[in-house]
């Protein structure tokens, strides 16, 4: 396994007393932790995922880090209580099992019932957005709305419904496949293989590809983002073409969930008000007699998946309260 990129961060005294190690599994990389119960880290690493390795080596990987972190805890006087986990994909809560996961292969692995052997911590499972969502809920930008819908928008496009700090799972652990909404019937073809989703027009990974469609240059949607504030003709249209799609599957959501705060996070939420202002404009077009959402931009970046992760494992093994103070 190779060296993690760690940050010790030291909140007054911070020797002894109860942690979470916590991990944020992705395609890419892993963030990881030791968690206190009021949802502050004291300890981070990353680590690479390395999933071309196969699934049986990334199950390897998230073991020896928190085997590592937990002996990490104990080295520095901190009493490891429960393990977190929180993956990509479809995640079966209840059984502790990854059920499917095209970015690190994982197919139908019980992961909890794997990390309790290897440590002997209670440990949980849960999915990378809504572990995401529960934190920005909790303890980020959400905190205090009681109705919250996070939504990642990165390579690809998820969302958490979070109602007074729990989120939604659905029946089949699939709640949230916010990217999945048809909003252009006659679009691209998503990855899954139906033509028209939103996370096949308005994903990070989508303004890319329609840009370079357009111009015959390729271009990132971060700078996709900067050329459209320059006045680019292309990047105007391309950027225009995500913000709406992206608005009207807000518009579809609010029918549906009636939530009080839309927090925007991933990759594309690097645009800050480049892309926050034009769609809570195009939302606010959208919105009938349906009351408009504040829509704010995600305050715990991507050390939100590692808390919540934590902040599972806390609400399965000992419980935390559900709305936390502000740190």
């Amino acid at each position: 396994m190779s060296e993690p990129h760690d940050r010790t961060i030291q909140y007054g005294n911070a020797t002894g007393g109860d942690v979470v190690v916590a991990l944020d599994v992705g395609g890419t990389g892993m963030k990881c932790g030791l968690v206190r119960p009021d949802g502050v880290a004291v300890h981070t690493e990353r680590h690479p995922t390395e999933a071309a390795r196969g699934p049986a080596a990334v199950v390897d990987t998230i073991l020896d880090v928190a085997a590592g972190l937990t002996g990490k805890a104990r080295a520095g006087g901190l009493t490891p209580v429960a393990l977190g986990i929180a993956v990509p994909g479809v995640v079966d809560e209840a059984r502790g099992v990854a059920v499917w996961s095209a970015n690190v292969g994982f197919r139908d692995v019980p992961l909890r019932d794997l990390a309790v052997a290897r440590l002997g911590l209670p440990a949980t499972l849960g999915h990378d957005v809504r572990a995401g969502g529960i934190a920005e809920a909790r303890l980020g930008a959400g905190r205090g709305a009681g109705h919250v819908l996070f939504v990642a928008i990165g390579t690809g496009i998820a969302a958490a419904h979070v109602v007074d700090g729990a989120a939604n799972i659905g029946a089949h652990g699939a709640a949230g496949e916010f990217g999945h909404i048809l909003v252009r019937p006659d679009g691209p073809r998503c990855g899954c293989g139906r033509p028209g989703c939103l996370e096949a027009v308005a994903s990070a990974a989508a303004v890319g590809r329609r840009y370079q469609e357009l111009a015959g240059t390729p271009g990132t949607a971060a700078e996709v983002a900067e050329r459209a504030a320059a006045g680019e003709p292309v990047a105007v249209r391309v950027w225009q073409e995500a913000v709406e799609a992206l608005a009207d599957g807000l518009a579809t959501a609010q029918a549906l969930f009636d939530v009080a705060t839309v927090v925007v996070g991933g990759g594309l939420a690097q645009a800050g008000a480049r892309l926050l202002d034009p769609l809570r404009a195009a939302l606010r077009e959208r919105v009938t007699f349906h009351r408009e959402p504040r829509l704010v931009a995600a305050a715990l970046g991507d050390e939100a998946g590692c808390l919540g992760a934590a902040l599972l494992a806390l609400d399965a093994h000992g419980g935390v309260p559900t709305t936390m103070e502000a740190r």
